[in-house]
């Protein structure tokens, strides 16, 4: 007897018809609040040996159906190992075609970073004796908001603030977190140490941890678009951003990297603040600059593909890196992944996935020692 199940952290789907493993039918689900849908994660049991061909009959009403465009699903038996399996998109609906080996499997639209493995991570991250754990407040369904201070703190230092993961679906942004904090933390790294000798670090991993626990693409558990919500956020439809804000007011900041995933780009790239009304000369030096020092240090890096740039002016301020990089005048990126592979460096089995991220994060302290002496 065939079954699919979502209740665990961050699953994800509609069940439609269950009765022929050949022809499962499925929907995307849409996040709790809001009319984004794209995000799945589901546990398929008692189809061991039986080819399942699962059709998500609304992917073509997702919130970025080109992002389907040579695609490939996640699949993982003990949701440790994860690995691509084969999955096409046609005439609007999105097929994964695939015979599991176990009579337990999981699927999902990127390799998941739960909260269990979120609060692990602040854990190691405290037991290394060089970080401290702030709570910044609480969010809409009462989650800790938890900044991670990593530096001596004092006033000569550089502010290096980087948050991750405004939309919950976006996991590679939370697996690039665990790979930077993993060498910062290394009290072996030269780079490391160099770099805690001349900045503080401020780090948020999750922005959304109720959209990460309930499964969400883009939204948080009222429903707000984080990375629309920096210009004026609230108490009550966005405390994460309130915060975070709040708190970067307080301490200042010299460096901003907003770190997220892209659905339809199969590249990783960054995206300045070119539009905004601060955007100078001296700005424009520091993220040629930035752009030759992660490329240097990551090939998956590259500058070639992304977003169209703004014009002068006409950037959104509602957006992190904007608003930020207008407050304090300073070098302010966002850094976005793939959700399909990376053809920079492609990889059939795993496409991006989670180690890859991570790797990137790790690779990001070297390009961040690199402008680090020209930020101020």
């Amino acid at each position: 007897m065939m079954k699919i199940s979502t209740r665990f952290d961050g699953g994800s789907v509609i069940v439609k018809d269950l009765s022929n493993p050949a022809d499962i039918r499925l929907a995307l689900r849409p996040d709790n609040a809001a009319d984004f849908a794209q995000w799945f994660y589901f546990r398929l049991q008692g189809a061991a040996y039986q080819n399942c061909v699962m059709h998500f009959d609304n992917a073509a009403e997702a919130a970025y159906p080109e992002g389907w465009e040579d695609y490939q699903a996640c699949a993982s038996y003990d949701r440790r190992n994860w690995f691509r399996v084969p999955t096409a998109y046609e005439n609007g609906v999105l097929t994964i075609n695939h015979t599991p080996l176990s009579n337990s499997i999981y699927y999902a639209y990127f390799e998941p970073y739960s909260s269990e493995q979120h609060l692990n991570l602040l854990g190691e991250a405290q037991g290394s004796g060089l970080c401290q754990i702030d709570d910044l407040g609480s969010t809409v369904e009462g989650r800790d908001i938890n900044l991670l201070t990593i530096g001596n703190q004092v006033e000569s230092d550089l502010k290096v603030w980087m948050i991750a993961r405004q939309h919950p679906g976006e996991t590679m942004a939370e697996w690039f977190i665990e790979g930077l904090l993993a060498r910062l933390l290394d009290p072996q790294d030269p780079t490391a140490r160099a770099l805690l000798d001349r900045a503080t670090f401020y780090i948020v991993p999750n922005m959304n941890p109720d959209g990460s626990a309930l499964g969400n693409l883009r939204t948080n558990a009222a429903g707000a678009n984080l990375n629309r919500e920096w210009a004026a956020p609230s108490r009550e439809k966005s405390p994460e951003v309130f915060a975070v804000r709040e708190k970067m007011q307080e301490t200042g900041v010299d460096l901003f990297l907003d770190i997220h995933g892209d659905e339809t780009i199969p590249f990783v790239f960054a995206a300045g603040t070119e539009g905004i009304p601060a955007y100078n000369e001296r700005i424009a030096a520091l993220e040629q600059q930035f752009k030759i020092a992660l490329e240097a240090a990551s090939p998956d890096f590259q500058d070639e593909y992304g977003y169209p740039k703004d014009e002068p002016g006409q950037a959104d301020m509602r957006l992190a890196t904007n608003w930020v990089g207008q407050q304090f005048g300073c070098l302010a990126y966002t850094l976005e992944m793939p959700f399909k592979d990376n053809h920079n460096l492609p990889d059939d089995d795993f496409g991006w996935n989670g180690q890859r991220s991570l790797r990137l994060g790790e690779a990001m302290l070297s390009a961040i020692w690199q402008v680090s002496g020209s930020l101020r």
